[in-house]
């Protein structure tokens, strides 16, 4: 436990993560109160969907020109930016509501621009946790960031719920652009080294150096490998709790949020113990062992036959799904240098911006056919056969996560200077 702590002793890094999380919960809080606000006033679940792709497809678009600016841009200032934006959004919305109901195409277009921004401010966001803590506490600054998430996941619809029914949507949003705030006042304190990039080159070559030094990275081509196969055929669950707990386990709303907690727990719990575990086996063999871990509790998942069993189950799919997820982007951080960082993460948020909502709209498709407990269980089926592929074809695939991170030089990064 206290390693997995140790980030919050850096000053800067527990600012930083305090003001994430005072945001992260009320962008929860915006996100249930637009959904809501969506549905009743069209009645028409295209629309749920539509504001949801909005928010969330951007990143699969935007990410790479966002780790691009994140090189080559001085990363404080970006970020001031993009939150400010968010935060003007954020009041728009707010406005809105308070003078009316919006008609849906308004909130969606809002909601979009605040995905846009989000897609060009995250790299920078990641990339600056390597300048906040030392080498040796990455991992666990990493996995809290994670953590940090998935508690905004549990709070901030909890208190949507309880502002809506007093005060209304206008009072959700309002919360929501004042939060945002907690993110300003942080960033401004942040003491970031200047960016290590040449800016003379166009954002779309830079792109491509940030890319083709991912590709030459032995270590980080079995990340984007991996990451691709877990976002694709596991990450889906997450989007299919409330058809699980609703048309398989007749358990209704209050069945959902039992699943989204007991999720939210399983992944916390992990963020508490993956420094430690990182520390003493390596990042590399903790990746292998939760992926490997991943499918076989997604199936025990797919055939609990109660509620009570079911949260029991996902409790160990957020814990494993969490360890995943971590595992990747802290190593990922590990071997880019921060020439590269921020591109470099970028690629693994267009996997994640791509994949994620293509596996859950497939998924979602192929169990309105086959039903939903056999759809989760024969992804992670599927999910385990690849691994077990690559581990047969490849014996020697998994070594690359320990192989010496790759210079900076030539094809690779261009005019890109090391540090």
């Amino acid at each position: 436990m206290n390693r997995s702590l140790a980030p919050f002793r850096h000053r800067m890094f527990a600012i930083l993560w305090t003001g994430a999380f005072v945001s992260n919960v009320g962008t929860w809080m915006e996100t249930v109160g637009v959904g809501i606000l969506v549905t009743e006033a069209t009645g028409e679940a295209l629309w749920t969907g539509l504001v949801a792709a909005a928010g969330f497809v951007p990143s699969a678009v935007l990410g790479p020109v966002g780790g691009a600016l994140a090189d080559r841009l001085p990363r404080r200032r970006l970020l001031l930016i993009t939150t400010t934006i968010q935060t003007i959004l954020a009041g728009t919305l707010t406005l809105l509501a308070a003078n009316g109901n919006p008609g849906p195409g308004i909130v969606t277009l809002v909601v979009l621009g605040a995905g846009c921004t989000q897609a060009i401010g995250f790299p920078a966001y990641q990339s600056v946790l390597p300048d906040l803590v030392p080498r040796e506490d990455l991992v666990g600054a990493v996995a809290l960031s994670s953590a940090q998430w998935n508690l905004g996941r549990v709070v901030g619809p909890a208190l949507a719920g309880i502002v809506i029914s007093i005060g209304g949507y206008a009072w959700a949003f309002a919360i929501n652009t004042l939060s945002f705030f907690a993110v300003i006042l942080a960033v401004s304190q942040l003491r970031l080294p200047p960016p290590v990039e040449r800016t003379a080159q166009s954002v779309l070559s830079s792109i491509k150096q940030g890319i083709a030094y991912t590709r030459r990275d032995p270590g980080l081509r079995v990340v984007v490998a991996y990451m691709a196969v877990n976002t694709l055929l596991a990450a889906p669950f997450i989007a299919l709790i409330a058809a699980m707990s609703l048309k398989v386990l007749d358990a209704g709303a209050g069945g959902t949020a039992v699943l989204v907690t007991a999720q939210g727990l399983g992944a916390v719990t992990m963020a508490l113990t993956l420094a430690a575990l990182a520390a003493r086996f390596g990042p590399g063999r903790v990746l292998l062992t939760v992926l490997w871990g991943l499918p076989p509790a997604l199936v025990i998942y797919a055939l609990m036959p109660v509620l009570a069993l079911s949260a029991i189950a996902i409790f160990f799919v957020g814990l494993l799904y969490l360890g995943a997820l971590s595992s990747f982007t802290s190593i990922a951080q590990l071997r880019a240098p921060a020439a590269v960082r921020g591109r470099v993460l970028s690629v693994l948020q267009v996997l994640l911006g791509s994949l994620y909502p293509l596996g859950a709209v497939l998924q979602g498709a192929i169990a309105d056919e086959i039903g939903l407990r056999a759809t989760t269980a024969g992804a992670a089926v599927i999910m385990l056969i690849l691994l077990l592929g690559a581990r047969v074809v490849w014996p020697r695939f998994t070594a690359a996560l320990d192989a010496p991170v790759a210079e900076l030089h030539g094809d690779a990064a261009g005019s890109i200077e090391t540090p």
